[in-house]
Formats: structure tokens, C-alpha cells, sequence
């Protein structure tokens, strides 16, 4: 069967299977599913460059911001959505901005405890076959279809990230980060590690790769592991006003010619 697929016309099989997939793919997935036509792929690249300069003029005006990442699927009576409330209390308190995923969950607890306190909260979302619809906590959220274009508005405004226990979401996310320090893409910006006996298998599973050399010692040197909100905190707000000499700069005034109604908005909000 394979030779007879083999010695059929190649073109012709592609088209077939291409317009099969086509009738059943939602549109945002179709680009990472084979070769389509030049003007669908065209369109397709348009629409990523659009949704990335939406992210850029929403999130212009938000100031510094920590992320923390973590599961959705811990509700508030979770010793975790508790660890993570009281993280986004102490990191507005800080004077940062709390951004998150915008989703339930650990997301919903760090956004939250920003709220607590009068803080900023920032959420960004991603639409999702199940609808994920964004926490009640956050005062402005951002829908994306993308997930590499989310995460780069989730790296891109932050001076440091909270990782929080997750599933495979949380674990993209935190190696994402981790590769893009460990190549030089992005600053040696804080990644702390909280929930500690959830990591240790992972944590195990990093000095292991340091013994074999598919890392370095330093790469691991990079995590902050600690379960203690107030240090995570202070540690992180010491490295970005003393490493990377973190100010709030001048005030940033929005264009409404570039469509930036988002500042006038939130410098509204904050006061």
C-alpha cells in the first residue's frame, strides 16, 4: 500500500488532503498543517503581524510587569491559589504590574490578590476550542488565537516570571523562558520556582541534566526555588532595580493617530 500511495501523483494527493483539512480545521490551526495556497499563507502571516501589533499598543502603557504562570485547575480553597494570591498582593504592593493568562486558577489567584491591594492586573488570554473566558480580577484582558504570539506578550513586558505548579502549558512556558535566557534572546531576568515539593521531581530531573552536561550550572543557578512569598518577592524587586535598573521613566503619552485609546484608558483607571 505504501509503494501504490508512493507511485501516485504527489500533487494530486496533496491537494486532496489539503482540501480535506481545510473543511475541518479551525482557521487558526490551518498554517501549522502542511503547505497551503501562497494567498492563504499570505493571509494567514498577515493576521499573526496584526494580532502581534495589537498585543504591542494594548500593552504599551501597562508599565513593569512580573507574569506568573501556573495551572488553571486549582480552585480558591487550593494551598496553591492561596500561595498564588498572596504573590500578587506583594508584587503590587511592589509597584508591579500582575500579569497572567487571564484564566481561571492560578492565573484567577494571582490577578486577584493584585486587586486586593488596589494593584494592577493584566490578563491575557487564549481563545481556545473550550472557551476560556478571562477572571473577573483583571482590568483589561487580550484575547489571542495565537499561543506563540500570547507568549511573547507574556515575555516581552516582564521583568521577572513566577512559575506556580502546571501541566504542559506551564511547562512550555517556563522553558520558553528558560531557553530564551539561557541563548542570550532576553535578559537574565528572575524565574522562580514556587511550590516545591510539586517541582522537586523536576528540580531533580535539572541537576541531572547539569551532571551531564546537556546544561550548565548557571542555567540552574537561574531559578529562585522557594515557597516563600515575601522572599520571592523582595528578591525579584532587588534584581530589577539593581541588575537591570528598573524605573518607571517618563510618562508615556498614547497617539491617537496609532489607535493607543488603551493609555488614556488604563492612566484613567490608576487614578
Amino acid at each position: 500500500m505504501a509503494d501504490k500511495t508512493l507511485d501516485g501523483d504527489p500533487g494530486k494527493l496533496s491537494g486532496e488532503w489539503s482540501r480535506h483539512v481545510a473543511s475541518v480545521a479551525p482557521d487558526e490551526t490551518k498554517f501549522l498543517q502542511g503547505p497551503g495556497p501562497r494567498g492563504v499563507e499570505f493571509w494567514q502571516a498577515f493576521k499573526m503581524f496584526r494580532e502581534l501589533l495589537y498585543g504591542f499598543r494594548k500593552l504599551h502603557f501597562v508599565g513593569p510587569c512580573v507574569t506568573v504562570f501556573g495551572s488553571a485547575r486549582f480552585d480558591e480553597q487550593h494551598r496553591f491559589y492561596k500561595l498564588a494570591r498572596e504573590v500578587g498582593r506583594l508584587l503590587a504592593r511592589s509597584g508591579f504590574t500582575v500579569m497572567t493568562g487571564g484564566g481561571p486558577g492560578i492565573m484567577e489567584a494571582a490577578n486577584r490578590g493584585a486587586k486586593d491591594v488596589g494593584g494592577r492586573s493584566l490578563g491575557c488570554n487564549i481563545v481556545l476550542p473550550r472557551e476560556q473566558k478571562p477572571n473577573p480580577y483583571v482590568d483589561s484582558w487580550i484575547d489571542f488565537k495565537y499561543f506563540f504570539v500570547r507568549k511573547v506578550m507574556l515575555v516581552k513586558y516582564s521583568y521577572a516570571f513566577i512559575v506556580l505548579p502546571g501541566g504542559f502549558g506551564t511547562l512550555d512556558e517556563l522553558f520558553e523562558v528558560a531557553t530564551l535566557i539561557q541563548t542570550g534572546k532576553v535578559q537574565s531576568f528572575p524565574v522562580a520556582l514556587m511550590g516545591t515539593d510539586y517541582w522537586r521531581p523536576l528540580i531533580d530531573q535539572l541537576r541531572l541534566m547539569v551532571m551531564e552536561k546537556t546544561i550548565d550550572a548557571a542555567d540552574l543557578d537561574q531559578l529562585i526555588i522557594s515557597d516563600n512569598p515575601g522572599e520571592v518577592v523582595s528578591g525579584i524587586t532587588d534584581i530589577a532595580l539593581k541588575r537591570f535598573g528598573l524605573t518607571y521613566g517618563p510618562d508615556i503619552q498614547p497617539r491617537w493617530w496609532l489607535g493607543e485609546w488603551f493609555g488614556r484608558w488604563w492612566k484613567k483607571l490608576m487614578k
